[in-house]
């Protein structure tokens, strides 16, 4: 336990060394993973939540070579329908900053899903539309939540906690995101100076809408986010809930992912998804991926902040050989541009761990993510 202690009092130490001469946080990032379902999109409740993850997972990570991890978190996990806390999901909360810090692992608190937005909920005027663009008491809701979650983590290093303040926006326009990241990173800024930001563009953290993003100028403590599943129909074959994955044939990667046959076996609501997204016309290959990640790269260019591709990877259910082809393209984009990134997801069904049966699942995919692995990586 002592030489634990001295080791994070070290990192400590150097972290606020960094920030001092420089005014711009050590919060460099390589490769990491979500540890999702577990504080997010989760019903696990009680021990069961708390044995979901736990002290060797941490470990695990670390020794694998990760450098990283990203922390989705629900409101409904951390406060009730009035608002108050609910201490089982803070304890947790604190529990993984403090593993993450012991494993020599950076961390980036994701406030995924909160009561007044949800990325599934798009619909004006529906039941579960979001009402966060729109309504002045969410907005302020979504600050408090921050002005409590810094309350306890503020005490942390710069160098080694990260705010996600909210995960893949779907605002009406571009400007209504704009809008409120501007008043979250004042409300932020004024409680903790210079704390890392990781911010993402509108619709879903979209490659294709970074260049509306709005970046709070002069703030070089802020980390530029997107999310990448292209295509859908290989990272999502058979996922139940997305309209593509009712498809039941082929797909090819690289080239064009769906023959003319299989085109044709389609029920006619596969075929619209097929055709809406040019899937038996467009190449899709390792050029595709580079021209896609375009505009977020002359992003983090212009504002001269790092990238990080925050989610991407591929269902589970997935022929593995097509998954890695993909995967290995990915990573090679990432290296060629200095991307940093975390899977999605660690051990729910786009993962690589077993919790249940406490092994790989896909130590394939491992041996994939960590092989990308540069030898002169950043030690603590």
């Amino acid at each position: 336990m002592a030489i634990v202690a001295i080791a994070v009092l070290a990192f400590t130490a150097c972290a606020t060394k960094s920030e001092k001469d420089t005014g711009v946080n050590n919060f460099r990032i390589h490769r990491g993973t979500n540890l999702s379902h577990w504080l997010s999109q989760s019903e696990e409740r009680g021990e069961a939540r708390k044995q979901h993850i736990q002290e060797d997972d941490f470990a695990r990570l670390d020794s694998l070579g990760f450098d990283f991890v990203r922390l989705p978190i629900d409101e409904v996990q951390f406060w009730d329908e009035e608002g108050n806390k609910l201490p089982e999901g803070w304890d947790l909360l604190t529990f993984a900053v403090d593993q993450c810090i012991k494993n020599h692992l950076r961390v980036i608190v994701d406030l995924h899903i909160i009561r007044s937005h949800y990325f599934n909920a798009v619909n004006e005027g529906a039941a579960d539309a979001n009402t966060l663009f729109t309504s002045e008491e969410s907005q302020q809701r979504l600050i408090d939540m921050w002005y409590e979650l810094s309350d306890v983590l503020k005490g942390y290093s710069n160098d080694s906690v990260a705010y996600e303040f909210m995960n893949e926006p779907v605002a009406e326009d571009h400007e209504q995101w704009n809008q409120l990241i501007a008043k979250v990173h004042k409300a932020l800024r004024e409680r903790e100076p210079q704390r890392t930001l990781v911010i993402g563009s509108n619709m879903w953290q979209s490659y294709g809408t970074i260049k509306y993003l709005k970046v709070p100028e002069g703030d070089k403590n802020i980390v530029l986010s997107f999310h990448y599943y292209n295509p859908m129909i290989l990272t999502h074959y058979g996922a139940w809930w997305a309209p593509i994955g009712k498809y039941t044939g082929k797909v090819n990667y690289p080239g064009v992912l769906v023959s003319k046959e299989d085109y044709e076996a389609a029920s006619d609501s596969v075929k619209k998804v097929i055709d809406d997204n040019k899937f038996t016309t467009e190449v899709w290959d390792i050029d595709r991926i580079r021209a896609d990640f375009k505009d977020a790269i002359e992003a983090a260019k212009k504002y001269d902040l790092q990238l990080f591709c925050g989610e991407w990877g591929v269902y589970e259910p997935v022929d593995r050989e097509l998954a890695y082809k993909w995967t290995k393209d990915m990573l090679k984009v990432f290296k060629e541009n200095n991307i940093a990134w975390t899977t999605w997801c660690y051990d729910a069904d786009f993962g690589f761990w077993d919790q249940q049966k406490h092994e790989f699942k896909d130590k394939g995919l491992v041996d994939l993510l960590m092989g990308d692995q540069d030898e002169d990586e950043d030690e603590e």
